[in-house]
C-alpha cells in the first residue's frame, strides 16, 4: 500500500513541475542549450572591455593628419597573440587545394547507387560522406561533404606520382620541352575560395528584401548582373611582393623561401591582400563550426572571426596602459639595457641592429601587457576599417566604406614614428605587400569572461 501512496505522491510531483515550467500559462522563458563560452581560444588571449583614449597621443609629424585623441569604450574580445603565421595560414590554402582536388579527382569516378541518385565508387568514395538526406529526383551529382579524416593532412590525395594524381593533371602547370609535357608544379592561381557571409548593410537597405538578398557571395563566376555575388578569393599568397615591393633589391631567395621553406614556418604571412585576410576569417569561422557541429554544440558558441577594427588594435596595442606611446609602455623604442624592443628600421639603412633584415618570428621580443606579441614592428597589420581621419564614435567605431583600408603597428621597414599606438597607415584592399600581414579577434559574448 506505502508504495501505492509513493508512486502517486511522485506522478503528482512530476505534473506540479511540469506546470511550473509554463503548463499553467506562467512566462518561463525558452531559454538555450548551457554550454561552457569561458574558454579561451586556442593562440588567442582575452581583451577586456573597458576605455582608453584613441589617437595621437604624443609628437606630430609635419603634415601628420592623423586622428585626434578621444576616449572610447569597447567591448571584450579575443585576439591572436601574434599575428598569422605562414604554417598558419598555409593550413588554409591546403584546404582548399585539397578541397578543389577532390572536386576534379571525382569527375572521371564511376559511380554507382540505385534509383536517381549515384554516389561515386572505387578510390573516389572514401573522400567523401554520404548525404544525410537524398537530393531532388534525378540529381547524379556527388556528395558535397567532404570526408576530411579520409583526406588527413592530402598526402593521399597527391601521392601517387611526383606529378600528382593522375586525376588530377588539371592543377598542373605544365611546359613542352623537347616534344615532352614536364610538370613544373601546382597552378596556384587554381586555388580560389568561394564562401558566403551575412552583410547587414544591405538588410538596412532593403529590409524588405528576401533572407538571400542579405547576403555576400563570392563565387567562381559571378553574375555580373548580381550586386551581391563576387568573384572567389585566389587563397596563395603573392609571393612576387619581395621583387614588386623592392625593384633594386636581389630579393629573388626571398621570393623562392619565404611562404615554402620550414625556416619561415613560424614567420608572419606577407603577400596576403585584405581580401585575402577576410576571406581566411570566413574559413577560420566555418573551420570551427564544423567542429561544434559534431560536437552538438550551438554554431555560435564561439562568435564569428574577423579582423580588428582600427580602434580595436590601437586599444590592443596600448596594453590597458593609457597615453602609452608604443605597446611596451615606455616613452623609448629601447629597454633599460638598451635594447630595441621591436623588429624596425632603426637608421638610414640600418635594418640589422634589431636582430633581422627583414621580419622576425611572430612570437619574437617581448609581448605587452595584453600578452600580444609584435603590435608594433615585425609586420603592419591589416584591420576591418576604411582609412579615414575623422572622430570616432564613443564605443566600438568602425569606419566601413572605401577601398583604402586602415593599416596598423608599422613594419620591418618603417622609421620608430611609424610604430606608434596611435599612428595608422593605409593601403587598397585589393594590394598585397612584403610588410603587412594580419591577425583575427573573435568577439567575446558577455561582459567579463
Amino acid at each position: 500500500m506505502r508504495k501505492i501512496y509513493f508512486l502517486a505522491f511522485f506522478i503528482a510531483g512530476v505534473m506540479l513541475s511540469s506546470c511550473g515550467r509554463g503548463g499553467a500559462g506562467e512566462l518561463v522563458g525558452a531559454y538555450n542549450k548551457k554550454f561552457k563560452n569561458k574558454t579561451i581560444p586556442l593562440g588567442m588571449v582575452y581583451i577586456p572591455g573597458g576605455r582608453n583614449l584613441i589617437g595621437m597621443t604624443d609628437e606630430d609629424i609635419t603634415f601628420y593628419q592623423g586622428r585626434q585623441s578621444k576616449m572610447v569604450s569597447f567591448s571584450p574580445f579575443y585576439m591572436d597573440e601574434t599575428e598569422i603565421t605562414n604554417a598558419e595560414y598555409r593550413q588554409f590554402v591546403n584546404w582548399v587545394r585539397d578541397s578543389i582536388a577532390v572536386s576534379v579527382y571525382v569527375k572521371g569516378a564511376p559511380y554507382e547507387g540505385g534509383g536517381n541518385y549515384k554516389t561515386p565508387s572505387g578510390d573516389a568514395a572514401k573522400y567523401f560522406l554520404k548525404p544525410k538526406t537524398q537530393p531532388a529526383s534525378g540529381t547524379t551529382a556527388p556528395p558535397q561533404n567532404i570526408n576530411w579524416k579520409a583526406i588527413g593532412n592530402g598526402s593521399k590525395l597527391w601521392a601517387n606520382n611526383k606529378g600528382g594524381n593522375k586525376d588530377l593533371g588539371d592543377l598542373y602547370s605544365k611546359i613542352s620541352m623537347n616534344g615532352r609535357d614536364i610538370s613544373v608544379g601546382l597552378d596556384v592561381k587554381k586555388l580560389k575560395y568561394s564562401y558566403y557571409e551575412v552583410n547587414l548593410e544591405y538588410q538596412l537597405k532593403n529590409p524588405n528584401g528576401s533572407i538571400a538578398d542579405f547576403y555576400d557571395v563570392y563565387v567562381d563566376n559571378p553574375d555580373p548582373n548580381n550586386p551581391n555575388q563576387h568573384p572567389s578569393v585566389m587563397v596563395y599568397p603573392d609571393t612576387l611582393v619581395w621583387k614588386k615591393d623592392f625593384t633594386y633589391e636581389y630579393n629573388d631567395p626571398m621570393v623562392e623561401a619565404y611562404f615554402n621553406h620550414p625556416s619561415y614556418d613560424k614567420y608572419p604571412v606577407v603577400g596576403v591582400t585584405w581580401d585575402q585576410a577576410k576571406a581566411f576569417c570566413a574559413w577560420r569561422t566555418n573551420l570551427y563550426e564544423s567542429v561544434a557541429s559534431k560536437r552538438k554544440l550551438p554554431k555560435n558558441t564561439r562568435l564569428k572571426y574577423s579582423l580588428p577594427t582600427e580602434s580595436e588594435f590601437e586599444y590592443a596595442a596600448r596594453g590597458g596602459r593609457v597615453q602609452t606611446k608604443y605597446p611596451w609602455g615606455g616613452p623609448y623604442i629601447m629597454n633599460a639595457k638598451g635594447c630595441l624592443q621591436a623588429n624596425f628600421k632603426v637608421g638610414r639603412g640600418n635594418y640589422v641592429d634589431d636582430g633581422a633584415l627583414y621580419t622576425v618570428e611572430a612570437k619574437a621580443y617581448l609581448p605587452n601587457d595584453y600578452g600580444l606579441y609584435n603590435m608594433a614592428g615585425n609586420v603592419a597589420e591589416w584591420t576591418l576599417d576604411s582609412y579615414n581621419t575623422s572622430s570616432p564614435e564613443d564605443k566600438n567605431p568602425i569606419f566601413r566604406n572605401g577601398k583604402r583600408k586602415a593599416v596598423k603597428g608599422g613594419s620591418w621597414k618603417d622609421i620608430g614614428f611609424f610604430l606608434q599606438n596611435s599612428v595608422t597607415q593605409y593601403e587598397y584592399q585589393d594590394m598585397a605587400r612584403s610588410y603587412i600581414g594580419f591577425r583575427c579577434i573573435s568577439k567575446f559574448p558577455g561582459n567579463k569572461i
